[in-house]
Parts: structure tokens; sequence; C-alpha cells
């Protein structure tokens, strides 16, 4: 009977000691990011600039990361254009950077009206962002 009480901790030690790797690899796996579908969508501009009588003809791409997401439609003579696309991503992660970038269609190239970034944060957020050539985007953006 008195080995029976020494067995017990030989036991639980043995148990503690098969646990450390697994509390390790918890640990590791808790500092590392977690994918997450991003969604941006209510794309809208306001005051978009007219250049001699000609309204904007403007678009805008969506990139997050490195990874592009496509662009809106044109909305032609528009100078506060709304777009209805939606756009989504299954690998985005926390602190990645949204790129949005505003264009107007013209002839030759195509003008850049502004680009407007920001760093992702877990949650629905929406933005203004002021373009370098004037005019504002609106947009909303899900993470989670």
């Amino acid at each position: 009977m008195s080995n029976y009480p020494q067995r017990n901790i030989k036991a639980s030690s043995k148990a503690m000691d098969s646990s450390v790797p697994f509390v390790l690899l918890l640990l590791m796996c808790s500092s590392i990011m977690v994918e997450a579908q991003l969604k941006v969508y209510d794309l809208r501009a306001t005051d978009l600039p007219t250049v001699v009588l000609l309204t904007t003809d403007a678009y805008v791409t969506v990139s997050s990361g490195s990874t592009s997401l496509g662009k809106t439609s044109v909305r032609y003579n528009d100078p506060n254009p709304w777009w209805e696309e939606e756009f989504s991503y299954f690998y985005a992660e926390e602190n990645d950077m949204l790129t949005l970038e505003v264009y107007d269609v013209d002839l030759l190239f195509d003008d850049q009206l502004g680009v407007c970034q920001r760093q992702l944060k877990v949650g629905t957020y929406q933005h203004d962002c002021f373009l370098t050539k004037g005019g504002t985007l609106h947009y909303t953006y899900t993470l989670g």
C-alpha cells in the first residue's frame, strides 16, 4: 500500500511532462496572425474634380497587401458616384494594408485622383479619405 501514492505521483508527473509540448504549441499558435475574411463595400465619392466642364469618369481599384481584389465599374460624368460592387478576400490579416485608388478615365491614360490606405483592424469601420486632386472617397470595410 505504501507504493500506491508513489505510483500516482509518477503518473501525474508523466502526464505533466507530456502536456508541456502542447502548452508550447498553444503559445506559439496564439502569436500567429489569424486569417480572416475582409469585405470592402459601400464605396462612394463626393465632389470629384471637373476639368474644363468635363465631369469625372471615375472608378476605384481595391487591394489588400499585395493582392488585388479588383476594380469597380466606371461611373461616367458623375462628380458624386456610388459603386455597388463589394470586394471580399478570405486571407486578409489584421494589420494588412488596405489600399483604394481612385482614377478618372481618359483617352491616353487614366489620371489618379488619390490613394487611400489604412491598416486593417478586426471589426467594421467607415472611413472618409480626402483625395489629393479633390473630392472625398467614402467606404466601409469589415474584417472578421
